[in-house]
Formats: C-alpha cells, structure tokens, sequence
C-alpha cells in the first residue's frame, strides 16, 4: 500500500505541474498532503510536517542561495564575466575558441544561475561568431554544457545545495568530488561533441544580438574577476585540505573548518566582490544594494519548489512511507546510485525542471542515504547527473536555447537534447567510477 500511494503521488505531481499547469510549489503541497492523509496521518499531524519540512528545508538554503544569487549578481554587473570571457577567448586563440567558452561558462558557472550565466555570456558567444565566421553552435555548446554541468552538479547551486542538506552530505566534499566529475563530463558534452555540429547554420535573432556590452577601460582585471568568481570554491577547498594537516582540538582548526563553512564563505566571497568589483568606479553603496534586493526575486520560486519538496520527504518519514521505500529498494539489489540516477531521469522527462526532478527523487531515495556503504555525496552527483538527461519540449531550458539560436525543433532535439543526455549518462559513469575509490 504505502509504495502504491507513492506512485499515485509521483503521477499527480507530474499531472498537476505538467497537464494542469499548477505552479510546481503549489503541486508539491497538495501531494504532501495527500501522501500524509493517505498513510492515515491527520490533518493536524500532516501539516505539523508540512511545516518541519520547510523549515528544515530552508534553513541553510536561504543563506547559501542568498549570497549566491548576490554574487551572481556582482559577477554579472560590474563586468567580471565579460572580462573572464574576453580574457580567456585571447589567450586560447581562434582554433581554441570553444575551449575558451568551455573554461569561461565553468567559471561564470560556479557563482551564477544557468539562466543568469546564460543570458551573460551569449552575446559575448554571438559577437565572436559573427567576427570568426565560426559556427555558432560549434562555440557556442561548449560553453552551455559548463553551465548546465555547474547547475546540476555544485552548490552553490539550488538541488545540490538542497540535497547536500537532505542528505547530510558534506557541501565542500560535495562541491570537490562534483568539480571532478564535472570536468571530464564537460569535456564530452562540450568541445568534443560540439565539432558534430558544425553543418546546422544558428542564425538568431537581431534582439538577441544587441546586449550591450561594457567597454573594457571599465572592466575589472582579469585576476580579480576570476578570483571573485571562484571565491567559494577556492575558500571551500582550501579549508578542506588544510583542515587534514592540522590537530583537531586547535583553535587553528575551528576557523579553518569555519572559513569552509559554506554559509561562510559563501559571506566572505560576497563581502569581497562587493568591495573590489561593485563599489569601483564611484558606484554607491545604496545603489549597489539596491540591485543586491532585486537579485534575490530570481530564486523565490526556487526555494518555494524546494521548501515543497522539503515538505513531502518529511511527511515521508513522518508516515512512515520513508523507510517501507528504504527496505523495497534496499532488496532490488541494484546499486543505490544507479536507482537514484534512473528515477532522477524519469522524473525529469516526465516534468522538464531540473530542479523538481532531483528535490523528488531525493524524496524517494532518502532511506538509501543511511546505508554506511553509500556516500551522500556521490549520491547528490548521481541525482544531478539524471536529473539533467533527455530535455525536451517540457523544459525552459531547451525554449531558451530554440529561441535564442533560432533553430527548427528538430535541430535543438539533435543538439541541446543531445548534450544534456551526454551529460547525465557521462556523469553517472563519472560517479560510479569514483565509488570504487571511495
């Protein structure tokens, strides 16, 4: 009975979101309560989780995805990620191109939502295919699977972070074995596939064509932007290594362990780029926060979807649906990776977001996290990773790509499609490989 409501609760998640259009939080509160009343929960008790849920939920993650959606922000305006592009396109030369990109969209990618980055960068990728006379896709897809890869696979991105949380994974072991899968994935998905699609001619639009761009007297140095945008991760990392060579009842470990901290540095690389990047050349502070303000409406819906999900895991266990799953999927046998990646995928074609398809899965797989055999890191990767495959005509992210490069549905199915399914089923494999080291 309890696997049967789960399923009765997937398929009504995906009908409410997909056929009815309801907004996705709106969707994940209304099967959080039919999963609790269903499993004989009352009303009361049904809600009280609801509630425990959220609040679990979004206690990291408002200030993880604050800062970060800050600091995207900062990275975009003063002209950080125009510089690292413009930067690393020089230094890699014409043949190299779509390796520049490829670096440049990992960079950008790390502090910066996919939408965001995407919206950044592309004019940058569009100006230097009308100068080359170089196919657009074959510069321009290397650089969109960095962005999709960072989205899927590193906090401080949304399902990541989340699912970090939920499982309690460590977020900077989290964000180190990500940045390993991650590079091999991209090299696949990006500069190696993208020379296949050198014969589909993009020819977009003249008002995806005119961003302006900022002149590079006003643009930060090149050192400094890359250093504002790879702050967290250089601040995560360190405090990782270092905190292996020092005593653990020292004062030196604490704030070592501290600074890694991703709430902490998450504050420290914002402060940073405030101070260096946003407040040069005469801008002002009350200006600067301002646009800060105006930063945060991005993610609002994200952490509502998140918040939702949150709230049906803890109906979940609450119920006790949580570890019936737990003993069912424990006896299939198959790995846990595996299982969490193909029910990631499912979801994902099922309902296009991302976002939606990994907080689900890691609603349903929870219970296989506390088998001390499984890592919760790797587990985070291998829902990232399915969490990415097979997008298609339900997804924002294969729209935003059609529009902007103009192409026919056929053509983005054999290009975007492409490369996202690359994406997840190289990721996977990046994963399990690691999980006979680990």
């Amino acid at each position: 009975m309890p696997v049967l409501i789960v399923i009765i609760g997937v398929i009504l998640l995906l009908l409410l979101i997909t056929v009815g259009k309801i907004n996705a939080f709106i969707a994940f509160i209304i099967v959080t309560l039919f999963v609790g009343l269903s499993m004989g929960l009352s009303l009361d008790d049904t809600v009280e989780a609801l509630k425990q849920g959220i609040g679990d939920t979004l206690g990291l993650l408002v200030l993880i995805l604050g800062f970060g959606a800050m600091l995207g922000r900062i990275i975009a305006d003063s002209g950080a990620a125009q510089r690292i592009t413009k930067t690393l396109i020089a230094s890699f030369g014409l043949k190299r191109i779509h390796w520049a990109l490829m670096v440049a969209g990992f960079i950008v990618g790390i502090p910066m939502f996919y939408s965001v980055g995407f919206v950044i960068l592309i004019p940058i990728v569009f100006t230097m295919a009308a100068a080359t006379g170089l196919p657009l896709i074959f510069i321009g897809l290397p650089m969109l699977a960095s962005l999709s890869v960072t989205h899927g696979f590193l906090p401080p991105h949304p399902a990541p972070t989340a699912m970090a949380d939920m499982f309690g994974a460590d977020m900077g072991r989290t964000m180190l074995l990500g940045i390993i899968v991650a590079i091999p994935t991209i090299l696949v998905a990006g500069p190696l596939l993208s020379p296949r699609f050198k014969k589909i001619k993009a020819t977009p639009l003249k008002e995806f064509t005119g961003e302006q761009e900022i002149p590079d007297d006003e643009l930060p140095s090149t050192l400094l932007s890359i250093l504002a945008a790879l702050m967290p991760v250089i601040l995560i990392g360190l405090s990782e290594i270092i905190a292996q060579f020092l005593d653990q009842s020292t004062g030196l470990y604490a704030i070592v362990r501290g600074i890694g901290n991703p709430v902490i540095a998450m504050l420290l690389s914002l402060l940073f780029a405030l101070f260096t990047l946003s407040l040069r050349n005469g801008n002002k502070m009350k200006d600067v926060m301002n646009d800060l303000t105006h930063s945060i409406s991005s993610i609002a819906m994200i952490l509502l979807i998140i918040a939702g999900a949150g709230a049906l895991k803890a109906v979940m266990v609450a119920s006790g649906i949580s570890g019936y799953l737990g003993e069912i999927l424990a006896q299939s046998g198959a790995s846990p990776l595996i299982l969490a990646w193909l029910i990631a995928a499912a979801i994902r074609v099922s309902v296009g977001s991302a976002t939606v398809a990994a907080m689900t899965a890691a609603s349903i797989v929870l219970p296989l996290v506390s088998d001390p055999t499984v890592s919760p890191e790797l587990m985070v990767l291998a829902i990232g990773a399915g969490s990415l495959v097979l997008s298609h005509v339900n997804d924002s992210g294969f729209w935003l790509f059609k529009e902007y490069f103009n192409l026919t549905l056929k053509e983005t199915l054999s290009t975007w499609t492409v490369m996202e399914t690359i994406i997840g089923v190289v990721g996977l494999a990046g994963v399990l490989v690691l999980d006979i080291f680990i």
